[in-house]
């Protein structure tokens, strides 16, 4: 399966959730590979504590690879390579975890006939080797989104199940983004009609990831002063009012991630250390990520049942 991570603003979460849920399957057993087509900023090796490809790499990134300046992108075994203490050793029964980085610097880019066809090789050779493709657009209406678009309607794609995550921050600003970003003119379903994809089809293959939302019936929030409390309430019951109208309610949210501090401060994997041994991280924060990785290949979570 290729799982495609998107979002209309930066800051959402969508890569430090995305690597959570890619580090998730594999601590079950699936062998993962996260591709970083985030091209204006390629860092997600950051969140996987991968020192040599932090900011993207010097060489044979995917930036490389697309343009034809190098006959095979990047691959890093995140096992073998992070600096993550909890990571060293890799996991009894884990699956294989690699990360296919950009450049370093690259850039986001507009693509050509060459690039689509090697697009569409890296990605039939991924399916045909892991079990999950994680796949990490650059926020908004990117030449990455445009991209996969294009490559995912080619016959030869046909039958591959691809999957769509939008990811959006619990805030006004933040859900309309969301709902433009799908169904608006420009959005994915009407961008991806007109590259040949069936509208329902592609419509039925995206769902939302509701990110850092706070909740209010647990600490600190359950512990504000009466008149912030019944602020926060009446706010989260408008937003949930506009996410309805706006077709981003609860029937198309495959889960939410929890207001973690931890993330707030520091773009990581929570790992059972960082909850059970130091306490740093919310038990409820590490379930959140549990449960939506369970969720990625669940057909009546995505209403197939």
């Amino acid at each position: 399966m290729i799982l495609f991570a998107a979002s209309d603003k930066g800051g959402t979460g969508r890569s430090v959730t995305t690597a959570n849920l890619a580090y998730r399957r594999a601590l079950r057993g699936d062998d993962v590979v996260y591709v970083d087509f985030d091209f204006g900023s390629p860092t997600t090796a950051a969140v996987f504590d991968v020192p040599l490809a932090q900011r993207g790499v010097t060489h044979a990134g995917l930036h490389s690879y697309l343009r034809g300046d190098s006959g095979e992108p990047t691959r890093i075994d995140v096992w073998a390579h992070t600096q993550h203490p909890a990571l060293r050793l890799r996991p009894p029964g884990s699956g294989r975890l690699e990360l296919l980085p950009g450049d370093r610097g690259g850039g986001e880019f507009a693509v050509d006939a060459d690039a689509l066809r090697r697009c569409a090789d890296l990605l039939l050779s991924l399916s045909g080797e892991f079990d999950l493709v994680m796949v990490d657009l650059s926020a908004g209406r990117s030449f990455a989104l445009d991209m996969v678009l294009a490559v995912t309607s080619r016959p030869e794609l046909d039958g591959l199940q691809a999957r769509w995550l939008v990811y959006h921050r619990w805030t006004r600003q933040h859900v309309m983004a969301a709902a433009g970003l799908v169904d608006g003119d420009r959005g994915i379903v009407a961008a991806g009609m007109r590259r040949g994809h069936d509208g329902e089809r592609l419509r039925a293959a995206i769902r939302f990831v509701r990110a850092a939302v706070p909740d209010l019936d647990a600490p600190p929030w359950s512990q504000l002063p009466p008149t912030q409390s019944a602020w926060m309430r009446l706010c989260d019951q408008t937003l949930a009012a506009l996410a309805a109208e706006l077709g981003v309610g609860w029937a198309r949210v495959l889960g939410c991630t929890p207001l973690e501090p931890v993330l707030q401060c520091r773009e990581q994997l929570i790992t059972d250390e960082d909850v059970f041994d130091s306490g740093i991280v919310a038990v409820q924060t590490r379930q959140a990520f549990e449960d939506l990785a369970g969720r990625l290949t669940d057909a009546e979570a995505w209403g197939r049942p």
